[in-house]
């Protein structure tokens, strides 16, 4: 099983969780989160002061999936979440040791 951790702009959630779940992924987590790649951030002008946002609002994406679905699910949030311009966002994958569902017990991909 692998873990894949989306950080995408906050636009393109719903695309990216309709693309899901049309290739079978089950659940997803999904976290507002800020940061900054080489996008670093931008200047605004507020009351005619200009300040620099440095943190730019972003969407996390957390899901668990079996070692097939891994590629489909990759292609899936490439293709929803692609603008083209910078901040388009990452994809990163881990290894999953072991999966548990607390309410049944179950375990491995079946508790997925």
């Amino acid at each position: 099983m692998k873990k894949i951790e989306a950080v995408i702009k906050p636009f393109k959630l719903d695309e990216v969780r309709e693309s899901l779940s049309e290739i079978g992924v089950n659940g997803l987590t999904v976290t507002e989160v800020k940061g900054f790649g080489r996008q670093k951030g931008h200047t605004e002008l507020y009351r005619g002061a200009e300040y620099v946002v440095d943190f730019l609002p972003k969407i996390k994406i957390e899901l668990v999936v079996g070692d097939d679905m891994v590629e489909p699910a990759i292609d899936a949030i490439i293709k929803s979440a692609h603008t083209g311009k910078i901040g388009d966002g990452k994809i990163f994958v881990t290894n999953v040791e072991q999966v548990l569902r607390i309410r049944t017990g179950e375990t491995g991909e079946s508790a997925v």
